[in-house]
């Protein structure tokens, strides 16, 4: 189980030390303060943190030297700076040493936030080694040992340390992410940041400022200067994940970044050059929308001068006995339980199952069997009974679920209210009685009912405030 983010606070003012102390403590991170530059570097070279958190005016030594100095001992520990002096050197200079991000003082707890979340996010992800074919040897790891798989590995390798641009083309939970980042670690930018984005996790307002940062005043909102992603992945590698959903005029300014390696944030004038390897990923059959005009062909040339496709588990059924007992080993010990044997009948059913969610689903269902079981022997009957609720039609929810279908397409056949987005009202109304369940289960616990729903924080704030939920001021202990 994933412990408490840790974080280092290098503050001087014991004021302001004090109440981010208090704050971050509230929403779940473990704090270890240090007053003085010096002694928060000595703290960062030695300790075992997922982010740094410092002032930029500081005893002893001043945040931007701490950046300068610590990057070449851990480069790929995150630093967000704070200042109350901010210029455009600064940010500047902060950027360019390789600050994760900075902060300006006041700044809003909902932004501070946000940004350690990332940074915390893009620390663990790149902190834990992909180990390709060796399950045993590391928590992420591209298993298997199938003639398709071995082949994949073997593109991997031959790719990672090419300076060309890669997409990963393969159905969802197939595994696209752990390949990005084998080819990161392999590769001479792996010393470099690795930053992830989900193109389409982040509502298409918010993406462009999110890629490429934005000025202050850019848009309502708008109240500092932001560094985007681009900036953030310099001299190392961006993956974008689900890039095929990009909207039209994102792509364009993308293609641009990939033909000249310099952009202009929002609302902003300045021409910023970025060292950035890109690797893209998608579910989308690109080429189709290319044909359909819903991708630019110029930008589905440039990003696949190298294409690696992630075969879906149907395609590789002899890696599921393999795969079954590195699921197994990894969240027996996560649980605290005794590890099962697998008995061959229940291998069996995994294999005779389709699996159109893919590693994933499998990730998920071997989890449930394990609970089950609760450390005893699994047999095809613990198997059956997690897989067949999901496969059987006619249970009481399928047939509300049907109903409520039915109810929408009765509405936009009949053009009540004008309306004819019946799928996009589905999809809403499932996602607000999910968030709401969570959010009551969780007793108001944002950060709580987020990872229950395997979204991010921010994400969940968001939706809170797309539905008008308003749940208590509960946090964490």
């Amino acid at each position: 189980m994933h412990s408490l983010p840790r974080i280092l606070l290098i503050e001087d003012d014991s004021a302001i030390a004090e109440s981010l102390r208090q704050l971050l403590s509230e929403e779940s991170f473990k704090v270890t303060h240090e007053a003085r530059g010096d002694r928060g570097l000595s703290s960062a070279q030695t300790g075992d943190f997922d982010v740094v958190l410092s002032d930029i005016k500081m005893p002893g030594l001043d945040g931007l030297e701490l950046v300068r100095q610590l990057r070449r001992v851990r480069p790929r520990l995150p630093i967000v700076l704070m200042t109350a002096h901010g210029t455009t050197d600064t940010a500047i200079e902060a950027t360019r040493s390789g600050a994760f991000d900075y902060l300006l003082k006041p700044f809003d707890i909902e932004e501070l936030l946000q940004v350690l979340e990332k940074a915390v996010t893009n620390s663990r992800m790149v902190a834990t080694p992909v180990v390709m074919g060796e399950p045993a040897s590391a928590r992420d790891s591209i298993v298997g040992s199938s003639r398709v798989m071995r082949e994949l590995y073997k593109e991997v390798g031959r790719l990672a340390d090419k300076p060309v641009t890669v997409l990963i083309q393969g159905e969802t939970g197939s595994g696209k992410e752990l390949v990005a980042r084998a080819l990161w670690q392999y590769s001479r930018r792996a010393s470099g940041p690795f930053v992830a984005i989900n193109c389409a996790a982040i509502p298409i307002t918010l993406l462009e400022s999110e890629l490429f940062g934005h000025e202050r005043g850019s848009f309502t909102g708008a109240e500092a200067r932001r560094i985007g992603r681009f900036e953030q992945a310099h001299h190392g590698t961006l993956f974008l994940d689900e890039i095929g959903d990009l909207a039209p005029d994102t792509q364009a300014k993308l293609l641009r970044v990939l033909q000249e390696s310099c952009f202009e944030r929002l609302g902003g004038r300045e021409i910023i050059s970025v060292d950035v390897r890109i690797i893209a990923a998608t579910h989308r059959n690109l080429e189709k929308g290319v044909k359909d005009g819903t991708f630019r062909e110029d930008l589905f040339y440039r990003l696949s001068v190298t294409k690696l496709k992630m075969p879906p588990l149907r395609e590789r059924k002899e890696d599921i006995a393999e795969l079954a007992g590195y699921f197994l080993r990894r969240y027996s010990d996560e649980f605290g339980l005794p590890e099962p044997s697998m008995q061959a009948d229940a291998i069996a059913a995994l294999q005779a199952h389709d699996w159109p969610g893919n590693v994933r689903e499998l990730q998920n269902t071997l989890r449930k069997v394990l609970l089950a079981c609760n450390g005893y022997p699994i047999f095809r009957d613990h198997v059956e009974r997690v897989i067949s609720p999901v496969c059987a039609g006619g249970s009481e929810g399928e047939r509300q679920l049907s109903q409520i279908v039915s109810n929408l397409l009765d509405e936009a056949k009949a053009g009540v209210g004008g309306r004819c987005d019946a799928l996009s009202r589905l999809v809403e109304i499932a996602e607000r009685e999910f968030i709401t369940q969570a959010i009551e289960r969780a007793q108001g616990n944002q950060a709580q009912a987020a990872r229950w729903a395997g979204v991010s924080r921010i994400t969940m704030r968001e939706k809170l405030r797309q539905f008008g939920l308003h749940p208590g001021d509960k946090r964490e202990s």
